[in-house]
């Protein structure tokens, strides 16, 4: 052994080392880097599986199986060259994370970081933490197993050493791609008991007579869940994983509905209902595995979302973190969250329900256990498709105010005289629809169903947050923009809603704080609406924050082209998943290659649009790519955003751990400030403000002795001590104020295209600043060749105009203009195309001689106008005259007398 110290193995300027050699392999040991002709170790504060999974890699080893700590392979000497490391787990270097800074701890070589990786590995084009091709390492060499004999007793043991769960399938004929090089193993026999893979009987490393296209795989169900304690069923409990041949619970801290959503998907339970805290299911003892996790809700295991670390945790059992899942699903032909047809789970296997009597409490029950609102219909035939396999339930029998199906009166599972032609289905009404008669499917009036009467809801404080609620419900996206002024036009009826205030997390619009039902002052006239870019977006692949484009259209998911792949296309994809601002777009399937659709190609964001699919593209479908050329980002993980003061100027705050947070103003300059304007695309730094200038924040302070070189593309990519760890109080909050660059705005036109002549136009102007703040500027509808300018206030950064019986004059090119703080931006345009679709004998025929008709009409009427003041005026004079001869004749008479 080189230095005789054991095995070790160099690459990248970092090495595993166990000086005693008390069970440690290529691939497991104290993590050393190289630097300055030394090799010095890593500190153990907030090390993880993250910080491990980046080691792990970048040594080529397999998954990382353990994070150790408290010099778990022998204290090291010399210096301590790292600490407070915290990676996401995609970094290609342990020197690429974020940590205190060379040379800064605070720490002694008992705390010395070491890890243990896997000498096997699954991977492939397809392939996930706990499914792919076969290898293992050897000889410095990653090689494949060939599948001569290969069965679910050896993907067993393949399983159990990866840590994920149990095997489900032993694939052959290079099922999961073939791979290149060596073939390691050939006629592997395991009996499943091993506790890896070499252990088996083979032919001996490199004896083969295979070629890569018979590569063995396997498919395993992933880190085994399971529910329990006090009150659970097979579909709610407390939540456990099995780890190191224990089961141990999860940390309730930051535990929401999107981590519940990923555990009830993966034990086939149907969708989440509730992410219970505190025990709510009793209290476990032993372990506790998970803590501060945080998933997409997109994940398919619990394991794939972050977390501080198998272990690591600062929690007691009191809170542990539970679920409830629906254990009912809506499935079929054309099914919704809310319509399809009706499935439970039993004895671990889907099935369905005859609708022998099946009624609107059945479907009732249904619709209010999913959180779907009230029954609109009770569907029976099969309506939503014949499904397979079980059928569970027949002849049921619900009141209506049973909290599940299950509970209502049946034959009993199993027991039915049914055929799959008789499924069951439900249509819910889904508590929210887009109703008005130019809507599509993702944009219009919003409507609720409450007390069996659709309602529309009042546009007091409706803003984009509350837009974002009703797009997600609806699987529709993001938000665009949250018209107001009955745009999508007036509804009828009740209005349910008023002063809705939603965070913009909530699942449903109800959930939003608001003045509750018909407890209002408004009229339809302000009945609000919603744009939506009508696709969901996610990364697959890596972490939350990395991994590869992929948009739902259509019911599909599918990726994105990396022609013209550029920072600014990647900004919006960071941006629409708050994740921060965009470190780096990636092509040629860096991240893996997709399968299905490919949704988007030739893709050119100017970097402010809300969602991707604003972008200008190619269209949905088309494209000339394959799978090799998938798109992908990698963004900073951690949002930032102003605070108390305006839109480019403010006291600083970081989003991490779930929680807003301030930085230090410790070493604060006006390079820190560059980067946090350039983030937020509000221009240069104008100054670096210290000493909580724009007021004292709360909670956390997350960043202390930034040091920025001032090109960093994320504040949290420069030098710092460490998320978390400070000497400061709030007293020292930092802030910038920064050059004003406004977004461009965006217009959208109801109806879009040709406007019928004297029927009514309306323009919603809108804009989206990086930081959601709401900036109060005003916006300027002006017509371009013409006279029409209107203004209005931008109270929720966003502004409704309408032109009431369009005439000719108005047809032409509009633009919005944003004004805010002397700064003007100017929107695209869009055309009003004035349209009379009378007969064109009516328009340019009988028309035309109308108005000749009464152009002569009217000359005629005021000739014979000026002739009666003219007569009048003759008749006048001889009044005069008359009057004066009868005066000379009275006067005459007089003399004479």
């Amino acid at each position: 052994m080189a230095d005789g110290i054991g095995q070790q193995l160099f690459y990248a300027q970092i090495r595993l080392i166990d000086p005693d050699n008390s069970g440690a392999t290529l691939c497991s040991g104290r993590v050393e880097i190289y630097n300055n002709n030394r090799w010095v170790t890593v500190c153990d504060d907030g090390w993880d599986l993250n910080d491990a999974e980046v080691v792990c890699r970048q040594l080529d080893c397999g998954p990382a199986l353990n994070a150790t700590r408290s010099a778990h392979f022998g204290k090291g000497t010399g210096q301590i060259w790292l600490a407070g490391v915290s990676c996401s787990g995609s970094e290609s270097s342990l020197t690429d994370c974020l940590h205190r800074g060379f040379g800064s701890h605070d720490c002694g070589h008992y705390q010395d970081a070491g890890v243990i990786c896997s000498e096997i590995r699954l991977t492939g084009p397809q392939s996930t933490r706990c499914s792919g091709r076969v290898e293992i390492y050897h000889n410095n060499r990653w090689g494949t197993v060939c599948d001569d004999g290969w069965d679910l007793n050896d993907a067993e043991v393949v399983c159990r050493e990866l840590e994920c769960g149990s095997a489900l399938d032993a694939t052959q004929s290079a099922h999961l791609g073939e791979g290149t090089g060596q073939i390691w193993l050939d006629d592997v026999t395991c009996s499943g008991s091993e506790s890896s893979l070499t252990e088996c009987q083979h032919e001996g490393f490199g004896t083969h007579d295979c070629t890569h296209q018979k590569d063995a795989g396997v498919i395993c169900s992933g880190v085994p869940i399971r529910l329990a304690g006090s009150g659970s069923t097979q579909c709610s409990g407390r939540v456990e994983i099995y780890r190191q041949k224990r089961w141990g619970t999860v940390c309730h801290h930051g535990w929401d509905l999107n981590d519940a959503e990923v555990v009830c998907r993966q034990l086939d339970c149907g969708s989440a209902l509730k992410a219970t805290q505190s025990a709510h299911f009793g209290e476990r003892t032993g372990d506790i595995w998970l803590n501060e996790v945080s998933c997409s809700g997109s994940e398919s295991s619990l394991a794939d979302c972050q977390h501080r670390g198998f272990g690591t945790h600062s929690c007691g059992h009191r809170e542990d973190a539970g679920v409830i899942c629906s254990g009912i699903r809506l499935a079929g032909h054309q099914s919704t969250q809310c319509s399809g047809r009706v499935e439970i789970y039993h004895n671990k296997i889907w099935g369905t329900v005859c609708d022998h009597g099946w009624s609107t409490e059945d479907a009732e029950v249904v619709c209010r256990h999913l959180g779907c609102g009230p029954a609109l219909n009770a569907t029976q035939s099969a309506h939503f498709g014949e499904g397979t396999g079980q059928i569970w339930l027949d002849e049921v029998s619900c009141s209506g105010s049973e909290s599940s199906l299950t509970e209502c009166q049946h034959r009993g599972f199993g027991t039915h005289s049914c055929g799959h032609g008789e499924d069951a289905g439900v249509i819910c009404s889904g508590e929210t629809l887009f109703k008005s008669r130019t809507s599509g499917r993702c944009s219009g009036r919003v409507e609720i169903y409450n007390q069996k009467r659709w309602g529309t809801v009042c546009d007091d404080g409706w803003d984009l947050n509350d837009a974002e609620v009703v797009c997600r419900h609806l699987d529709c996206g993001t938000a665009l923009a949250p018209p107001k002024e009955a745009h999508f036009g007036e509804g009828s009826g009740p209005i349910w809603l008023d002063g809705v205030a939603c965070s913009g997390s909530e699942r449903s619009i109800i959930q939003c704080q608001h003045r509750g039902s018909e407890k209002n002052g408004c009229t339809h006239h302000k009945d609000a609406g919603v744009i939506c870019s009508g696709a969901r977006i996610r990364l697959t692949g890596s972490t939350r924050c990395s991994g590869r484009v992929e948009i739902f259209y259509n019911n599909t998911w599918g990726t994105v082209c990396d022609d013209s792949w550029e920072l600014n296309d990647a900004e919006v994809v960071c941006r629409e998943l708050n994740c921060g601002t965009a470190l780096k777009a990636t092509k040629s399937a860096h991240f893996g290659e997709g399968r299905g659709s490919i949704w988007l190609d030739d893709v050119d964001c100017s970097g402010s649009e809300r969602s991707l699919t604003q972008c200008q593209h190619r269209g949905f479908g088309k494209h000339d790519c394959t799978h090799s050329k998938d798109a992908g980002v990698v963004c900073s993980g951690v949002p930032v955003r102003l605070s108390g003061s305006t839109l480019c100027s403010g006291r600083v705050e970081i989003f991490y751990n779930n929680t807003w947070g301030t930085v230090c103003d410790d070493n604060w300059d006006i390079n820190d400030a560059e980067v946090v304007c350039r983030e937020l695309g509000c221009g240069t730094a104008q100054s670096a403000a210290v000493s909580a200038r724009f007021g004292e924040g709360s909670g956390s302070i997350w960043l202390d002795d930034v040091d920025c070189s001032g090109s960093e593309r994320s504040l949290t990519q420069c030098q710092h001590r460490g998320f978390g760890t400070h000497d400061c109080t709030h007293q020292k909050d930092a802030g910038v104020v920064c050059s004003v660059i406004l977004p461009k705005p965006r217009i959208f036109m109801i109806p879009a295209g040709k406007v019928e002549w004297r029927s009514d136009v309306s323009i919603t102007c809108s804009i989206s600043p990086q930081s959601q703040q709401l900036l109060q500027g005003e916006f300027t509808l002006k017509q371009i060749s013409g006279s029409f300018s209107q203004t209005k206030p931008s109270t929720t950064n966003s502004a409704t105009f309408k032109i009431l019986k369009v005439d000719f004059d108005k047809d032409g090119l509009y633009q919005c203009e944003y004004s805010y703080d002397s700064s003007i931006s100017t929107s695209d345009s869009v055309t009003v195309s004035v349209t009379d679709s009378r007969t064109p004998i009516l328009r340019y025929v009988f028309l035309p001689l109308v108005l000749f008709l009464e152009n002569i009409a009217l000359y005629f009427y005021y000739k014979v106008i000026k002739k009666q003041k003219s007569d009048k005026k003759e008749n006048d004079e001889m009044d005069v005259s008359r009057s004066e001869e009868v005066e000379a004749e009275e006067e005459a008479v007089q003399e004479i007398e």
